[in-house]
């Protein structure tokens, strides 16, 4: 027997709440089930929807009784269209990934199913999938950097070893050279082979075992704020939206340091007026196929351009940049420092909007 087999329009019809007694089977059911139902009618408007739709599009069914859906949670035309074509068709369909709101604005998304009810009426199925995708976006990160760290190390054994060659050649032929003019070609090799062999040392991050310590957070984006306000950065604000009840943990500060300042620094040289430093706690959160008790959260929200949306699937790979000048270093390097924690870099961009995520495990992993 499927959903709209089961549901019964009648039993709650325009969202009024009855009483347990009376209530069919059918409507029990719904109100017990984990996944998302809703009911509209043919002019769209919302006519039910269970606890779980409540909480996932944090509303109660009085608030939407009578209600139209798209609006209230502010539906693609697309969407609408297909739903008005199944009310003509009586045909069953699903929607996957598709982008959905709270009642709040809160941004989700979810897999839903369609369907036809007996009575007129369109039943909708609704789950929310951002967690799955957000993990296989994790994994294919860690992947991608540990892919490109390891094609980095190879090249970096390569790179190296004919630098310090041409660096050594250059101090020889500079000391047998009595012409100042000439020594300034060897002077100028030297500098480039200097030059190119820190690049390449950058290009392959941290490799060092960490120095950890119990430090706060808050120490740490502090200092970065220090630093970024230094660099006087014309018209830039700089604010902060700190949860003090994080607790202190084991880490490398000078790692995390150089890995947030690297992020602030690029919004910051992108043209970005304000940067908001915000720390969070997280419960039970997952990072790639590990589970958390308690993660901290820092956004470090930017009102700069944005991410072109061809660069955003690649900004963590090295000497990808998009900024004149840039070595494409910084956001791979912050990279690698934060999953040398166990954490990770995400983030999320459009124009006027940038957020970088770092999550920092606070607990030990769930068994």
């Amino acid at each position: 027997m499927s959903l709209s087999d089961s549901y019964q329009p009648g039993s709650a019809t325009h969202g009024r709440s009855t009483s347990t007694h009376g209530r069919g089977t059918s409507e029990q059911l719904l109100e017990t089930l984990n996944t998302a139902v809703l009911v509209l009618d043919q002019r769209l408007l919302m006519v039910y929807l269970n606890p779980a739709a409540e909480s996932l599009f944090e509303i109660s069914r009085r608030q939407i009784s009578g209600q139209y859906w798209p609006d209230v949670i502010r539906a693609g035309e697309s969407l609408v269209e297909r739903l008005n074509e199944t009310l003509k068709t009586r045909h069953p369909f699903t929607e996957r990934e598709l982008e959905l709101h709270t009642a709040t604005g809160q941004r989700m998304t979810v897999d839903c199913v369609v369907t036809p009810s007996g009575k007129g009426d369109l039943l909708l199925e609704i789950m929310q999938i951002d967690r799955h995708l957000r993990i296989a976006h994790e994994e294919h990160l860690l992947v991608q950097q540990q892919a490109a760290r390891e094609l980095l190390r190879g090249m970096a054994h390569e790179i190296k070893n004919p630098l310090g060659g041409l660096r050594g050649a250059a101090q020889l032929l500079e000391s047998e050279l009595h012409n100042d003019e000439l020594k300034e070609y060897t002077r100028v090799i030297i500098g480039e082979a200097d030059r190119l062999t820190n690049l390449v040392n950058r290009m392959l991050g941290p490799n060092n075992v960490l120095e950890n310590r119990i430090i706060n957070i808050h120490q740490v984006l502090e200092h970065v704020r220090s630093l970024v306000d230094a660099e006087s950065y014309p018209g830039l604000e700089l604010l902060r939206e700190y949860d003090p009840s994080i607790p202190d943990f084991s880490a490398d500060s000078e790692l995390l340091i150089q890995a947030v300042l690297n992020l602030v620094r690029n919004a910051a040289q992108a043209g970005a007026e304000k940067i908001i430093l915000v720390s969070r706690t997280q419960r039970q959160f997952t990072i790639g196929h590990t589970r958390y008790k308690l993660v901290i959260r820092i956004d470090i929200v930017d009102d700069g351009p944005g991410i072109p949306a061809e660069m955003q699937e690649k900004i963590f790979y090295p000497m990808v940049t998009g900024r004149a000048g840039g070595t494409g270093l910084g956001l791979s390097i912050a990279q690698s420092m934060i999953n040398q924690h166990q954490g990770i870099i995400e983030f999320t961009s459009e124009p006027g909007r940038t957020v970088f995520t770092l999550f920092l495990p606070l607990e030990v992993a769930n068994g």
